[in-house]
């Protein structure tokens, strides 16, 4: 906030003389709010510095709970030797395993019918006599009473709709004949279901539904077992994996699902973390040393600083105890590598060790994640907690700045007024000394004949 100063208009020889004490005055009063002003840009840079360490710290916390959700799956990931017939994914399974889909006889499919007739019209049309229908849908059924909803199909679609079954009932237009018009009934789930629509309550010869597509479920054999699901969608036959049947298979043709540990995956998740460090250092070494930033000093530099300690120093009690047993190497300045032709020449067996130094998201080297989240948490975390102290001390100099400037605006407006009263005593000043210096020279020229 700056104080523009208060124009001076003066009568006297002296007003441009005043105009300068007026400036120079605010300018003086002014110098404590420049001074809080410097103070509120230094913290909204520091606040701005805060903010992206937060995000490098964020990062490199997700990259190690990442390496920690690989050593709790052991790095599993799961493969179909054909997608276009069986697709999988993990879903929780921590052990490598192979399985065999086989037969597939049989893709889920939703039930879906219309009326075997058509009808002159949607809304005027009646399709019962007495306004009473019987839905059947799988095993049980349902009393529709069009009354209300009017004894025609759009009354009919809007009756099913009502009963929230799970059915999509829609009137179609062919556009063609004296009776184009058709009611739609469709399962929204997947799964053999019996759908009919009958005229008469419990007379099965009444149904005015075709019956070509009642639904099919997903009938295939897992390992030689024989398995039956109303969805493609399987979750529930193998624990810790999903799978999705795409289509059926052919005569003879078999499916592999494969759960196999990945090296590449760990290889990338160490990548990842190791760039994700390398950031935060970087942060950190521009504000320390002799060229040090405006955090230089900072509680969170030196809490952050040690948070990278302790990382690069975590020991495991397993084969694996460190970092650069999986190629993950400390120059002299600090700055973390990976040796990925180090980590690809490890044995199985020490690779398998690996996991246990891993460990989970919560547990092991993974579990360093969360003294990490503490600092970058976006809601509770240090850095968080640190920016909202400097929020809090902006706002506290924004009062007071506020509070000067209203003081220097009542000062110049005081101090006008008396300048302004200088100036017109001045001025009046100014005019009695032209008018002696007027007389003696007229009495010099009557004595003298001449000025002198």
């Amino acid at each position: 906030m700056s104080i523009t100063p208060l124009r001076f208009v003066g009568i006297s020889t002296y007003s441009q003389d005043f105009q300068s004490i007026l400036n120079r005055a605010v300018a003086i009063a002014s110098l404590p709010i420049q001074q809080l002003q410097n103070q509120q840009s230094d913290l909204l840079t520091k606040k701005l510095l805060l903010g992206a360490l937060n995000s490098d710290v964020t990062s490199l916390a997700n990259a190690v709970a990442g390496l920690g959700t690989a050593g709790a799956n052991k790095a599993l990931s799961a493969s179909s030797t054909n997608s276009n017939r069986v697709a999988v994914s993990l879903n929780g399974a921590s052990v490598p395993a192979s399985y065999i889909i086989s037969e597939i006889s049989s893709v889920a499919a939703a039930a879906s019918e219309n009326t075997a007739s058509g009808y002159a019209s949607a809304g005027a049309t009646a399709v019962d006599v007495d306004n009473d229908l019987e839905l059947v849908v799988g095993g049980n059924t349902y009393a529709l009473d069009l009354t209300s909803h009017g004894n025609h199909l759009n009354g009919l679609a809007e009756a099913i709709n009502a009963l929230g079954l799970g059915l999509n009932a829609t009137v179609l237009n062919t556009g063609s004949g004296p009776t184009p018009y058709y009611l739609s009934l469709t399962a929204t789930s997947p799964g053999a279901t019996t759908l009919e629509l009958r005229t008469t309550a419990g007379a099965a010869g009444s149904n005015i539904l075709t019956a070509t597509n009642q639904g099919t479920n997903a009938v295939f054999k897992l390992n030689g077992l024989t398995l039956t699901r109303p969805d493609n969608v399987v979750t529930d036959a193998i624990s810790g994996l999903t799978f999705t049947i795409v289509s059926k298979t052919s005569e003879g043709e078999t499916v592999g699902l494969n759960l196999t540990s990945s090296r590449g995956s760990v290889a990338g998740a160490l990548q990842t973390m190791v760039a994700a460090y390398n950031s935060v250092r970087t942060k950190l070494d521009q504000q320390i040393g002799e060229r040090a930033g405006l955090l230089s000093g900072d509680h969170i530099i030196r809490q952050t600083k040690d948070l990278l300690r302790k990382l690069t120093g975590y020991e495991g009690t397993g084969t694996v105890k460190s970092l650069a047993a999986l190629g993950v190497q400390l120059s002299k300045t600090g700055e973390m590598s990976f040796d990925a032709s180090a980590f690809y020449g490890l044995s199985t067996d020490v690779f398998n060790a690996a996991f246990t130094f891993l460990g989970s998201a919560e547990t092991g080297f993974g579990g360093q994640s969360k003294s990490l989240r503490q600092l970058s948490d976006p809601v509770t975390g240090f850095i968080k907690t640190q920016q909202n102290t400097y929020d809090a001390a902006d706002q506290r100099m924004a009062g007071t700045i506020a509070t000067l400037a209203t003081r220097i605006d009542n000062m110049q407006q005081a101090l006008s007024k008396q300048l302004q009263q200088a100036d017109v005593l001045l001025s009046s000043l100014q005019n009695q000394q032209q008018l002696i210096t007027a007389s003696l020279e007229s009495l010099q020229l009557l004595t003298f004949g001449k000025k002198t």
